[in-house]
């Protein structure tokens, strides 16, 4: 194995700042290729590398690592920046960072595992695991602020809480007074509740929409790999482990942090409001495998991941799910009767539908991202992203330990200097 090294490079551009790209133990997660030959242009490698430097001396951005593979290879494989930039403690590849809502997905593909088995149908009940939702009942604010409730007309399915069209909005996303009532995050509920308390407590707030009417970011996820433990009888992680992460030799993932030492972290403050800043989940635990926001890894492991998805299911011989399967959940699932709101999320959203766990470009144009008609994707909370591109046969994932508004701009911002490095 190689010792890490440290590879010092000065932009005459930045004035010079120093730029760090790290080599570590990490092994390569997948072949490597000249990404020249992958189609990446100097110029382009080049103007990514620039972006980050930047926004690292900039104190905008404490560290990242980038993966991207390219028809199947590793092109890009690079940490910039710190770990911890108090310390100064250098970015390794192989650092371990908060997934936030890139859970979603895998929790998401593990519940197709168990869709292929027959275990359940998309049109199932929620109440068939849960009969606590049997009274749910949909929240109406009234003009003096009060909230009247009415019974739902059709229950939650899981294709409900696979899609977010299932009423069970985050507290955290606005200020009305039904938002008031519910759990603010994922994160925030797994660390104050059990999985049986968390249940409990969600049957028995309003909804903000009737199932199947709109797209709203949502506790659906969460429900969903409480569902899978109930199925297999078994917490998350085990679940997750057996069906998707050892087939995939995804070593450092995990709803625990494995190795602290090469735990990412935050800046204390918020770069852009100053205001003090956290990754609650650094520091303490959950009392349940949250599938909404719970799970570590690296970006080695999610690129594997991604790799997976793009490959229609399988990795080097190990298949997690049919190409079938990977095609619904990959398919716009909301089509032109269901309020789409992702926009509402950030503006890159906008000209994206959801599949099942991701949201799927419908049109070339729209999105402040650049990409292709089918490419999918979804991110993290604290700063971590991937998309996967089938026209472009590309995976890309960038970690980083960054909570704040800027992460938005980020996913903007990093599309751009890929795509703009790929010729061909």
């Amino acid at each position: 194995m190689q010792r890490s090294i440290q590879r010092f490079i000065f932009f005459p551009t930045l004035l010079g700042f120093l730029f760090v790209s790290h080599l570590t133990y990490a092994q390569s997660p997948l072949p490597t290729v000249d990404p020249l030959k992958a189609g990446f242009t100097q110029e382009g490698l080049q103007r990514i590398d620039q972006f980050f430097a930047t926004e690292i001396n900039d104190k905008r951005l404490p560290g990242a690592v980038l993966a991207v593979a390219k028809n199947g290879k590793l092109a890009i494989y690079k940490s910039y920046g710190y770990q911890d930039a108090t310390t100064k403690q250098p970015m390794p590849k192989n650092a371990i960072f908060n997934l936030a809502s890139m859970t979603k997905v895998m929790a998401t593909v593990g519940a197709l595992t168990m869709y292929e088995e027959g275990k359940f149908t998309l049109n199932d009940p929620v109440t068939n695991w849960f009969e606590q939702f049997k009274d749910v009942k949909v929240g109406q604010v009234n003009p003096d602020g009060s909230i009247s409730t009415q019974a739902v007309k059709k229950m939650i399915t899981i294709q409900d809480l696979m899609r977010h069209t299932n009423g069970l909005t985050y507290g955290a996303r606005a200020n009305t007074p039904i938002h008031k009532l519910s759990m603010p995050s994922s994160a925030t509920a797994a660390i104050r509740y059990d999985g049986n308390q968390f249940i409990s407590q969600l049957a028995n707030t309003p909804l903000l929409y009737e199932p199947g009417t709109a797209w709203d970011y949502s506790f659906g996820i969460d429900v969903l790999g409480l569902i899978e433990e109930k199925i297999d009888g078994q917490p998350l992680d085990k679940v997750l482990d057996q069906r998707i992460w050892q087939k995939l030799k995804m070593v450092d993932t995990s709803f625990n942090i494995k190795d602290r030492s090469r735990l990412a972290k935050p800046f204390a403050l918020d770069p852009l409001t100053g205001k003090l800043q956290k990754i609650e989940v650094l520091d303490t635990p959950t009392q349940f495998n949250c599938g909404g926001s719970c799970a570590f890894s690296t970006a080695a492991d999610y690129l594997r991941f991604g790799q997976m998805l793009l490959n229609q299911g399988e990795l080097n011989g190990a298949r997690v799910l049919s190409p079938n399967t990977v095609k619904l959940m990959t398919s716009d699932h909301l089509g032109d009767n269901i309020k789409n709101l992702l926009v509402g999320t950030e503006p890159g959203r906008a000209g994206y539908g959801f599949g099942l766990g991701v949201a799927v470009r419908k049109v070339r144009g729209v999105a402040a991202t650049n990409g292709n008609i089918g490419d999918f994707t979804w991110n993290g909370a604290n700063g971590t992203l991937f998309w996967v591109d089938p026209v472009e046969k590309l995976v890309v994932v960038m970690m980083a330990a960054a909570p704040g508004e800027l992460r938005k701009i980020y996913r903007e911002k990093v599309s751009a200097v890929v795509y703009g490095a790929i010729a061909n």
